[in-house]
């Protein structure tokens, strides 16, 4: 009886040790390998499990570079599994650092889309794609109808029709948007992008205290299974280090009021509150300075006492003539 006993106080003493374990674990759902990406990035040979690589990339034993610090690269690494999951989370630690001080660029982009391993003008990957684009971007050209500063995180949802305008820094077709100063932090950087009962929230950990700060909220949000996970960076004139050091993927729970196998593979990317692209308007042309002010007010001026002084020589021949006639 007494060993007996002492047989349910140790299950009991059991259960509560792991009961926060339990609860820490929920929190963060079911961990997917198949597309998530952590260190030692190595697999067999040069070849990285569940992942291809893209231009510039150079995988090393801290992180994955996507572009060096030099001009014209470009770079991206793709997931070689599909995603079949309905609500999920993805959280990124990355590094984005560089010489430039003042000026710096261009950025780069985490992908959730139908065409993997694509180039092209967006960031180094293809734009009129499919899918969801949660862009950071640090180089601004200071166009557009936008008052915010650079660095930048965007969402976008294209359905494959629409054109990401590099002019205007995608302002007309991003769903929402937030401030991010990401860059030359010495510490680990994060964003967590958390797709779960048509909402899209985007989140980020840049100070390093352990604490998600919500970017953006987008309900209304409809994305397809089956797409690919990404993420690519591309320099111009300007350039920057683009590091990911760990991409971990959360499959979350489904919600008692969604149906568990409702087919979704078919879905057209779309979002409720997303305008479409506004009517491209070009820039007002910017003013003079003071001093091409003042060239232009004198050569105006000169202009003007020339043309006065040939109309006092041409009024003063003709008098002349007159009287000439007369005598």
């Amino acid at each position: 009886m007494f060993h007996k006993k002492i047989k349910l106080v140790q299950i009991f003493l059991l259960s509560i040790l792991c009961s926060p374990i339990l609860a820490e674990w929920n929190t963060r759902d079911y961990v997917r390998r198949e597309h998530s990406l952590t260190k030692p990035y190595q697999g067999s040979g040069m070849t990285v499990p569940y992942w291809d690589f893209l231009g510039s990339t150079i995988v090393t034993t801290n992180y994955v570079r996507l572009t060096p610090d030099l001009q014209s690269k470009s770079g991206a690494l793709w997931n070689t599994v599909p995603c079949n999951t309905r609500n999920w989370e993805v959280q990124i630690q990355f590094k984005v650092h560089g010489r430039g001080k003042d000026l710096f660029g261009d950025g780069f982009a985490i992908w959730y889309v139908r065409d993997r391993m694509q180039t092209g003008p967006v960031f180094g990957s293809r734009d009129y794609f499919s899918g969801l684009a949660i862009i950071l971007d640090t180089y601004s050209n200071h166009n557009g109808a936008h008052n915010h500063q650079h660095p930048y995180i965007s969402a976008m949802i294209n359905n494959g029709t629409l054109h990401y305008d590099h002019d205007r820094d995608g302002t007309h077709t991003q769903l929402s948007g937030c401030e991010a100063k990401f860059r030359n932090f010495n510490h680990d950087t994060h964003i967590s992008i958390i797709y779960k009962d048509d909402t899209l929230i985007v989140s980020t950990d840049l100070e390093g205290k352990n604490a998600w700060k919500e970017c953006l909220k987008v309900e209304n949000v409809l994305l397809p299974t089956g797409y690919y996970f990404g993420a690519s960076a591309t320099t111009g004139d300007l350039s920057d280090n683009h590091d990911i050091i760990s991409i971990k993927f959360y499959e979350l729970d489904l919600l008692d009021t969604q149906v568990r196998d409702e087919d979704r593979s078919n879905i057209i990317p779309s979002a409720a509150s997303f305008e479409a692209p506004r009517e491209r308007i070009e820039d007002a042309k910017p003013s003079m300075s003071g001093f091409k002010t003042f060239l232009y007010m004198m050569f105006i001026a000169i202009i003007v006492i020339v043309l006065v002084v040939l109309g006092i020589m041409w009024y003063q021949k003709r008098q002349e003539h007159s009287r000439k006639r007369l005598y």
